[in-house]
């Protein structure tokens, strides 16, 4: 979710159900930092992820009691993985990180700066820059 959408923890740790639109194929991110709702397009691939969940709460991720708890698994399975494939780079890959990759993949496929801004849910557009690494 965090990859595709380029949303906060927070904004995907908030999500519910009701916030995506299957037909539609995008995701309502109503708990933003910047306080503005925001609709993002989702890949048919991310709806079938989606789906595979179970809907055993009215949150999406809501089988983890807080986003505390999501980042320690994260980062648990995230050192498994590295020492597995004894690749150190994978330690580097944070849950923000990855906001800052859509960014600039989101650029580079654009080239239009407000359009990131408007995906990162960015008042201002120097924060998008930051992102984009401009």
């Amino acid at each position: 979710m965090l990859k595709k959408t380029g949303a906060r923890a927070s904004e995907t740790f908030a999500l519910k159900w009701t916030d995506v639109d299957f037909e539609a194929k995008t995701v309502r991110i109503t708990q933003s930092k910047g306080g503005e709702p925001r609709l993002l397009r989702i890949s048919h691939k991310l709806l079938g992820m989606l789906n595979s969940l179970p809907k055993t709460s009215e949150r999406i991720f809501g089988h983890y009691k807080n986003l505390k708890q999501l980042r320690k698994t994260y980062e648990r399975q995230r050192r498994r993985i590295t020492h597995k494939l004894n690749n150190l780079r994978l330690k580097q890959i944070h849950f923000h990180r990855i906001r800052h990759w859509k960014a600039t993949m989101e650029y580079a496929k654009t080239r239009d700066i407000l359009h990131v801004m408007k995906v990162l849910g960015h008042k201002n557009i120097k924060n998008t820059l930051i992102y984009t690494h401009l």
